[in-house]
């Protein structure tokens, strides 16, 4: 059995007058936990972590595990351009209940590919739940190769990898070498890394559409390729339209036209350009959502 497998949501943080409304973040979980999600990350980059505080990032923590007592995993973001702060937010989180950490790449400092090694074997040895290793070198400017990958999966406590590369031979590579668990951090190329061995995604989408995302990798995953490509196609728009802007602006505006959360992102975020609100309410016709 797998560490990570399914659907995880990645989800996005409500604020209101500058602070997190906790009122709409526990709302935004029992929407998740009905649409059948298999997990939930707090404090990731959709969640805009980067603008957190630790303290605060902390307690957001323990509220999203309060709130999901149980019913899914909680898989918080924990990561940094510091190892020794990313060590001591994993630490801190696991005196809640979750089921692992994700740890996204350093950022900014552009370390090499043994760096990288050591950074995740540092916190992994520090972590009492499974570390999670997130690959996006699109926020990070630094790729993790499948090579290093392999490498860090020798750690007992290095189970999962959330691929953001933009690549299925990405996917294939890391798979070919190691027994890691890959997961999607790209939605619209989620089944075709499910059709090459990925377990499940870490989703943006799953904040609009929890139930349609999460049924598409259940059918995947179950070998019922022609549901899960249906689904897929009628999905794509959707994962499309959450990156006209830098993630999470589409995403929240769609769930502010929908009504679940207020206008709100921190700085230097800012809210969404009109063009983005009218894409937000015709894709909330175009695909019936509520």
């Amino acid at each position: 059995m797998s560490t990570f497998q399914g659907t995880y949501t990645a989800l996005v943080t409500p604020f209101i007058n500058g602070e997190i409304d906790y009122d709409a973040y526990a709302k935004l979980i029992e929407r998740q936990i009905e649409g059948g999600v298999e997990g939930i990350v707090p404090a990731g980059c959709t969640g805009e972590a980067a603008t957190m505080k630790p303290e605060e990032q902390l307690k957001l923590i323990k509220f999203a595990v309060e709130c999901a007592k149980g019913r899914v995993q909680v898989v918080p973001g924990t990561g940094s351009n510091n190892t020794r702060e990313a060590i001591d937010l994993s630490i801190a989180a696991n005196e809640f209940d979750i089921q692992g950490v994700l740890v996204i790449s350093p950022y900014y400092n552009k370390p090499s590919q043994s760096g990288l090694i050591k950074h995740y074997s540092q916190i992994a040895d520090a972590s009492a739940s499974p570390v999670m290793v997130y690959n996006v070198p699109g926020r990070t400017g630094v790729k993790i190769s499948p090579e290093s990958l392999a490498e860090m999966a020798k750690h007992k406590n290095i189970r999962s990898v959330k691929e953001a590369c933009g690549s299925v031979d990405q996917v294939s590579e890391i798979i070919a070498r190691c027994d890691l668990d890959v997961l999607s951090g790209d939605d619209p190329l989620t089944l075709p890394m499910l059709s090459v061995g990925a377990k499940g995604v870490v989703s943006v989408s799953s904040n609009i559409a929890p139930k349609e995302v999460s049924t598409m990798v259940r059918c995947a995953l179950e070998g019922d390729y022609v549901s899960a490509k249906q689904a897929h196609y009628q999905l794509l728009s959707l994962h499309k339209s959450m990156f006209v802007e830098t993630n999470p602006i589409p995403v929240k505006t769609t769930l502010v036209e929908l009504g679940y959360i207020k206008n709100e992102l921190r700085m230097p975020m800012e809210v969404a350009v009109e063009s983005t609100v009218e894409m937000a309410r015709q894709l909330i016709k175009d695909h019936n959502l509520k």
